[in-house]
């Protein structure tokens, strides 16, 4: 019997509507983005809704204290803008003060790792000038989920059994959370977090006590959360809790009140890529967006067409110019406040017609960034054989996505990946018991309405949370 659909298959489909699409990693989320649009909201309204929802029912990859780029296009203004959700360092993370504490390198989990979260001020904005409903009708869909519960996922599940052990021992306040009845909880059970509820629900709450006016609620909403009682609650946490992390011992945080309340987030132009008959758009060089472009840029060399998408020599091709993207990800990108960064350079066609030449039909093992006169720091590498677990134990990386030592290898032609991400106790992603309880860092929602698209997307993959059409 032939398939109803002879397209091959693929997890991610092409979407279509005639009224509206909504997609995000979770089903209950896509719900609230599909039902706001259907209240009258638009798509930058749905995005939103479908973040908080986010934030609730996937405590593994995302929360309140994460950050978070989004890219909308509205056909009103007729052009694509980039929202930088990504907060900056404390004032107090001075290299002065790491090497007070004993440490060479920043830990990459608990409060030392912290930076001014910067989620819910640049939803706020997104909503604010760019969506039409009210603070409470994207707000309250969350609230409900944490206060009455949903289905925890299996992965969800099984992240927060890796990092059992470190809860129990170490990140009480996690464990009150993501441990009920002192228990990892199972897959399908229902799973609350009132304690986020609770918090949003008081912002929401301090919101509408300014009035009718949706702007003002939404700016009494953004006073409560980096003036308020969460920034005060944050300082608190951070000054007065040693709290242990990847470096094996505890340390206090240095994120301050004072740091939420002097940042807040930016409106920019995307970088932008032509491939073909698209124009591909990615935020700054902050982000690791640009990576994507750079891969663009190397792969425009190369006669792709012929190639069968899921055969070996394509994704040989694609798998060795994201290795070089990568490298000079790690190279050349950095904060373009304080760095002047050749992304032109790295973008052009002279320079990739360089780097292409160092891809031939096998597989590099070695980190070879490229060069640009006067730019670029030296990066050294460190590497460790074997599992480590030392550094798994303590909560490093992110279960959700890899294992600390895993090698995997593509047997076609022998790719070796390796998966370095956040944990999920990351920085002040972890809130706790102080926001809420959430603590990740990833926000995937993508909103397209007919005529105008809302998008964001991590800062911690690439690849994450890439639509079918619109990549951030």
């Amino acid at each position: 019997m032939s398939n109803i659909n002879p397209d091959p298959f693929t997890t991610r489909p092409e979407i279509d509507g005639t009224f509206g699409v909504v997609t995000s990693t979770h089903w209950i989320a896509t719900a609230i983005g599909m039902a706001t649009l259907e209240k009258g909201g638009n798509a930058f309204d749905a995005g939103a809704a479908t973040a908080f929802t986010l934030q609730v029912v996937e405590p593994h990859l995302n929360g309140p204290g994460g950050d978070v780029p989004i890219i909308v296009h509205d056909i009103k203004r007729g052009r694509t803008e980039v929202i930088c959700g990504q907060g900056p360092a404390p004032s107090g993370a001075t290299i002065a003060h790491y090497r007070g504490e004993g440490l060479e390198m920043v830990p990459g989990t608990g409060l030392l790792a912290a930076c001014v979260p910067g989620t819910f001020e640049s939803w706020m904005l997104l909503l604010r000038d760019y969506g039409t409903l009210r603070l409470r009708d994207v707000l309250e869909p969350a609230i409900a989920y944490a206060r009455d519960g949903y289905p925890l996922v299996e992965r969800a599940s099984a992240t927060i059994a890796t990092v059992e052990q470190m809860f129990r021992k170490h990140w009480t306040t996690s464990a009150a959370v993501y441990l009920p009845n002192n228990e990892v909880p199972k897959p399908g059970t229902l799973f609350t977090n009132k304690t986020l509820s609770e918090t949003y629900a008081r912002i929401l709450k301090e919101a509408e006590s300014a009035g009718a006016d949706r702007v003002a609620q939404i700016e009494r909403a953004r006073k409560a959360w980096s003036h308020g009682f969460v920034a005060e609650a944050i300082d608190q946490f951070c000054r007065t809790q040693d709290i242990m992390d990847v470096s094996g011992s505890p340390h206090r945080g240095v994120l301050r009140a004072d740091d939420m309340a002097r940042w807040q987030p930016t409106v920019e132009a995307p970088l932008t890529y032509d491939y073909g008959r698209y124009t591909v758009c990615k935020p700054g060089v902050w982000s690791q967006g640009p990576v994507m472009l750079q891969q663009l840029a190397l792969l425009k060399g190369f006669e792709l067409d012929g190639l069968d998408p899921a055969g070996p020599e394509f994704i040989h091709l694609q798998v060795e110019c994201a290795k070089l993207a990568f490298a000079d990800r790690e190279k050349f990108y950095g904060d373009p406040n304080f760095n002047e960064i050749p992304i032109t350079t790295l973008l052009s066609d002279a320079y990739n017609d360089e780097r292409r030449k160092l891809i031939s039909d096998r597989a590099s093992l070695d980190f070879v960034p490229g060069s640009v006169q006067g730019f670029g720091s030296v990066v050294k590498l460190r590497r460790q054989q074997g599992n480590r677990e030392a550094v798994g134990a303590m909560g490093a990386g992110e279960p959700t996505v890899g294992r600390f030592g895993e090698v995997r290898r593509h047997r076609a032609f022998g790719h070796h990946r390796f998966r370095w991400q956040h944990d999920l106790g990351d920085p002040v992603r972890r809130l706790a018991a102080v926001v809420g309880g959430d603590s990740g860092t990833r926000l995937l929602p993508r909103q397209p309405r007919a005529d105008v698209l809302a998008r964001g997307e991590s800062s911690g993959s690439a690849g994450a949370g890439q639509a079918p059409a619109h990549h951030a």
